[in-house]
């Protein structure tokens, strides 16, 4: 032990100064103070709690940081901790700015409920169950005990990339779109700068674009196989009947209800992307007409089962096994619509209305299925060329 260390021990056990009185010459708390670490203090209060203190001259005021508990650290800890508050004051840094500030921005899970509240309410009824599915499931905890603002990029790609081995791709992606939507929020209401979301340098997994469709031979099967099983199930059959007719996503169709029906048109109030439009050809209204109404009954399909979409699914995924199309998903009779769309020359912009995509990417994966339209139109145009020279 050098001399320098001896007298530190020293000064730490014997520096101690008086006792603090009120105005009425009473003892009202009892501060120690430490003559080695300036400013630093044990106080004990009248009930007997303990803490340490540094009190110091800051912005020309005299002010008292309290460091913590002496039940929860040590002093030696504690007085580590007051070395470093002042070296911070020095620097021109205010502990107190900086814990009023801490006040000021709430915690990831207060931040999260308070999101819920207030956007929820706008979301379309099937968007806030989906949404409020992935909160119970991956949100809730995913971030916990950190304050909004503690939340880097470093760790939102971390959190995503250990989502993404849990739960898949697709979940992570769509929780990180949720949080990034989130935290886009934050930053508008003022609870943290701008351009500092941590989940902008998040990667989206990149998605399987799988797009089967059916040869004429195949659909001339799958059409002879639903007039047979119609006799059995009339309901799921018409069902998967006008999911290939229109285009439909499973859940228009299964949650179709009479009001909807207008003619020639289905007047959809909540699909995936908000209200839409969808055309019907000669067969598909012949098809919904032939369907016999059930007085009370809103629903166009009156199923008893709880989830009627999960049914209509398992019910696909047998028959077609029966029917030698092992490989096609139900949802792929949506992308044999539009490729027969494609097929008839039909532009990229036209299917994904008739398909009711909200962005033109979504229909992009279509754009290659129009390739022997493009080549006559390029043996017309030759031809003409070679007859004019």
């Amino acid at each position: 032990m050098t001399s320098y260390d001896l007298r530190r021990v020293i000064g730490e056990e014997l520096a101690r100064v008086e006792n603090r009185f009120d105005k009425f010459g009473k003892p009202e708390r009892n501060t120690v103070f430490d003559k080695v670490v300036p400013g630093f203090g044990v106080r004990k209060h009248v009930s007997g709690r303990r803490v340490y203190i540094l009190q110091m001259r800051i912005g020309g005021r005299q002010r008292t940081v309290t460091i913590a508990h002496a039940a929860v650290i040590s002093e030696a800890v504690a007085k580590d901790v007051a070395r470093r508050l002042i070296l911070r004051i020095e620097l021109g840094m205010n502990p107190a700015d900086e814990k009023k500030r801490s006040r000021n921005i709430p915690s990831y899970e207060q931040f999260l409920e308070y999101y819920w509240e207030t956007s929820s309410p706008n979301w379309k009824p099937s968007t806030r169950k989906t949404q409020s599915f992935y909160r119970g499931k991956h949100l809730n905890k995913a971030f916990e005990g950190k304050f909004l603002d503690e939340i880097e990029p470093a760790d939102a790609i971390r959190w995503h990339a250990q989502l993404t081995r849990a739960a898949g791709p697709g979940a992570a992606n769509r929780a990180s779109e949720i949080l990034r939507a989130m935290f886009n929020k934050a930053e508008q209401w003022g609870y943290l700068p701008e351009n500092s979301n941590p989940f902008n340098a998040v990667k989206r997994n990149r998605g399987r674009k799988i797009a089967r469709f059916l040869t004429p031979e195949e659909a001339a099967r799958l059409g002879k196989a639903l007039i047979e099983v119609s006799k059995d199930e009339p309901i799921i059959a018409t069902i998967i009947k006008l999911l290939a007719l229109t285009g439909c996503r499973r859940g228009e169709i299964v949650n179709l209800k009479w009001s909807e029906v207008h003619g020639r048109r289905l007047k959809l109030e909540d699909s995936k992307t908000g209200p839409r439009i969808v055309w019907l050809g000669k067969d598909a209204q012949a098809l919904i007409a032939s369907i016999p109404r059930q007085k009370g009954n809103v629903r166009v399909f009156p199923m008893e089962q709880k989830r009627p979409g999960n049914t209509v699914g398992c019910f696909w995924a047998k028959l077609r096994e029966e029917i030698g199309l092992k490989d096609a998903r139900l949802h792929d009779l949506r992308h044999n619509y539009a490729s027969y769309a494609a097929r008839e020359s039909e532009t990229l912009p036209m299917i994904g209305k008739l398909l009711g995509h909200s962005a033109i990417n979504s229909t992009q994966r279509y754009a290659h299925l129009d390739d022997v339209t493009l080549l006559r139109s390029i043996e017309r145009i030759g031809n003409v060329i070679a007859s004019v020279s």
